[in-house]
């Protein structure tokens, strides 16, 4: 005989003669497998749920929601439901809706107080290394997103959007699992490089929803079943994007090829009052959007797309001779808030003045790499204008070169902080150290209050590939030739 128990979220089964429980159902799950609940699995699933544990008796490896003793043996369990403290979610930094609107939304930018913790290490020259590690995901050029999902504890996920495959980090099983998609029509498939790729997260999502994501056959609503470790999807726009999305107070909007060119899809946040509008703009590859001023900036090897809700967008190409350094690191600001992007013209580098047809050009003397007021000339930090000369502390970084990867924003700081690869020895072009020369020795330093060495790195090829993401209140650096993600514990962010 079986007993059947009801939460207000899951059903679960007792088995009669082994006291044993067996989870039924579960709100925003789909059908639950027997062969899902496997004794391996079982911890993951009780913290997701917030079901129960066994401390020291036998009689079920997992009891349901709420439970503080055994039913059949009165020993006390280890009671999950409502204890968990959970962490900041992380969707990358384009993602970051914690930023203030003078902030740039849509570049590698974090309002996590991150400086705060990784300062308390030793200064600079003393040598760190990581604290913690995890295993690579089997399909290592992907994307990270930390969050609850609506269940009771925070996991993480990667996806390889260039191969369909969506990867879950059990932390319990310490294990990658590959998530299989409900529906074998489903496709996640979106044929961009990362440096293209946003995703949308649910602010307040449902059991197990992920948020808005891009693919080649458009967007897409993503829900996930850590459980039977499946996924599926929900349509909300069917076209071949060009694109990824990116929102704008309470607008969506998303750029898609047609039959006639690119053409830009948009609508409210809830999806309602859809408008599409059809631009003189060239087909191919797009950067992922920059949010700043109530407007949204798509950048392209020929011009930028600028669009604010409520009205056409507008197509401007860049001035003739220049074309644009994308992979330096993106837009920046100037002291009076206009945003810049740096290109060449054939002669030498100079910033561009974004938004406007005829943007103002400011000259360089060479090359800046960062983006949002982090950047950086060779191996000194850039802290007036960004045209301006480079602050020098020490000539001996005259022979390295500092590439930025994230910036931690922080209202009490007069200069930017952030992470960065240095380069030590590296005296040629920036174009050469981003594409596929190998470098010697790189140092993974985060620039702030103190200068903090946290990893040293040796024959680093393709550091644009390098991907830092916030897990488990760690800061984490994952690059697919990497069999280990390395970690740096911080204080709780929670």
């Amino acid at each position: 005989m079986v007993h059947r128990w009801e939460t207000p979220a899951s059903v679960w089964l007792e088995d009669e003669h082994t006291a044993q429980f067996e989870l039924a159902s579960s709100e925003g799950l789909g059908r639950v497998e027997r062969e899902a609940q496997t004794r391996g699995r079982l911890p993951d699933i009780a913290h997701l749920l917030g079901a129960s544990l066994p401390l020291s008796c036998d009689c079920s490896p997992i009891y349901p929601e709420g439970f503080a003793f055994c039913p059949t043996c009165g020993a006390p369990l280890d009671k999950l439901a409502g204890r968990a403290k959970t962490p900041p979610d992380w969707w990358g930094p384009w993602s970051d809706r914690l930023l203030p609107r003078h902030v740039p939304h849509g570049l590698s930018v974090t309002a996590l107080a991150l400086g705060d913790s990784l300062e308390e290490r030793p200064a600079a020259p003393a040598p760190g290394r990581p604290d913690r590690s995890m295993p690579a995901p089997p399909n290592a050029h992907c994307v990270f997103a930390a969050g609850t999902f609506g269940f009771s504890a925070q996991r993480l996920i990667a996806l390889a959007h260039a191969r369909n495959v969506l990867q879950y980090w059990d932390p319990l099983g310490a294990a990658w699992h590959v998530m299989a998609a409900e529906d074998n029509t489903s496709d996640l498939t979106f044929s961009v490089p990362a440096s293209c790729y946003a995703w949308l997260p649910q602010l307040d999502p449902l059991r197990g929803e992920v948020g808005l994501v891009p693919t080649d056959r458009g967007l897409r609503r993503l829900f996930i079943d850590p459980v039977s470790e499946t996924w599926r999807t929900e349509s909300v726009f069917d076209g071949l994007l060009a694109s990824a999305p990116g929102a704008m107070r309470r607008h969506v909007g998303c750029l898609v090829n047609g039959e006639a060119g690119v053409r830009l899809w948009s609508a409210h946040s809830d999806m309602s009052n859809e408008v599409v509008y059809e631009c003189d703009a060239p087909a191919g590859q797009w950067e992922r959007p920059v949010g700043y001023d109530g407007k949204l900036f798509w950048l392209h090897a020929q011009g930028q797309m600028v669009w604010q809700p409520g009205a056409p967008p507008q197509w401007i190409a860049w001035p003739p001779g220049w074309s644009p350094r994308l992979q330096f690191g993106g837009p920046t600001q100037s002291r009076d808030g206009r945003l810049w992007l740096i290109g060449h013209d054939g002669q030498a580098y100079s910033f561009l003045e974004l938004g406007k047809a005829g943007g103002q050009l400011e000259a360089l003397s060479g090359a800046r790499l960062g983006f949002a007021s982090l950047l950086f000339r060779r191996g000194h930090a850039v802290v007036g204008e960004p045209w301006g000369q480079e602050h020098v502390e020490d000539p001996h970084d005259d022979d390295a070169m500092v590439l930025p990867l994230l910036r931690g924003f922080n209202n009490n700081r007069s200069q930017p902080s952030g992470l960065v690869l240095r380069f030590h020895q590296y005296t040629g072009m920036a174009e050469d150290a981003l594409a596929g020369r190998i470098i010697a020795r790189t140092t993974v330093e985060w620039i702030g209050k103190r200068n903090v060495i946290l990893d040293d790195i040796a024959r680093l090829a393709r550091p644009l590939e390098c991907v830092p993401f916030v897990y488990d209140n760690c800061l984490w650096l994952h690059h697919p030739d990497w069999n280990q993600v390395r970690g740096w514990r911080l204080d709780s962010l929670s």
